[in-house]
């Protein structure tokens, strides 16, 4: 299973538990978002992929993703091929660096890390960070643009759910549902049109916009949503004090 924090219903409550989340309701992202890329793990999966995580390029050296993606080792490898190969498309090592005051407490819990990458990444822009605490007026009706690498597709049978993933980047549009003080609650549910996120999807952006009005800005980093990844994504807002104040250690804020 793909690491993540995974929020699940349960008696009418939230809680936290080990999972990962993945594009649903999507469609190929081709070379539309370059700058977003995957985390990739030690091993191969059992069905042959090798994405972990997803995550941002913020900076020609800095890739931007979530602290509870942690492999464990201090050198990892990332890649921002739309289609990763392994043998054949192009890696980038780097040392992991997590927020040291990550929790699991769901007012804030400071899920962010970075890797900063030993050679930088040449050809692709970076995408932007938004302003301080820019996202607490938006409109109901703001739209916005999660990418990631995971889950394409949910199925059930007798032993329960199957993900289904290719290491490949999907893309899809979900609207706003609320927002909290460290938090953006995004509609997933493809009932009304929106698409999200779902296992090892986790760390990915969640683009201010969508469609002729999307921007590069990331408002928050996949964090969490419904076990079946049907109804709503849940993402870290990155223009928070406690986010900028771990992100400035790497990169120039706007």
């Amino acid at each position: 299973m793909r690491k993540a924090s995974l929020f699940v219903a349960l008696s009418a409550a939230l809680v936290f538990a080990a999972a990962g989340s993945a594009i649903t309701n999507g469609v190929p992202d081709g070379n539309a978002h370059p700058e977003v890329g995957a985390l990739l793990a030690t091993h191969a999966f059992s069905d042959g992929t090798w994405e972990e995580c997803t995550g941002t390029l913020i900076s020609s050296h800095v890739f931007l993703t979530a602290e509870h993606c942690d492999l464990g080792v201090d050198r990892v490898e990332v890649t921002f091929a739309s289609t990763f190969v392994r043998g054949q498309s192009t890696t980038y090592w780097g040392t992991w660096h997590g927020d040291p005051d990550y929790n699991q407490t769901s007012s804030d819990p400071n899920d962010l890390a970075v890797v900063v990458l030993d050679n930088a990444v040449r050809g692709i822009t970076p995408a932007r960070l938004p302003a301080a605490n820019s996202l607490s007026n938006l409109p109901g009706d703001q739209q916005f643009t999660p990418v990631g690498y995971g889950a394409q597709s949910v199925t059930n049978g007798p032993g329960g759910k199957t993900f289904h993933y290719a290491d490949v980047r999907f893309v899809a549009v979900g609207t706003l549902n609320s927002i909290t003080p460290s938090w953006l609650r995004i509609s997933q549910n493809p009932s009304t049109g929106n698409g999200g996120t779902c296992y090892g999807d986790s760390g990915g952006p969640n683009f201010l916009g969508a469609g002729s009005s999307e921007t590069n800005i990331v408002a928050g980093v996949t964090i969490t949503g419904d076990t079946p990844c049907r109804s709503t994504n849940v993402d870290y807002r990155v223009d928070t004090a406690s986010a900028r104040g771990f992100l400035g250690q790497y990169v120039t804020l706007p």
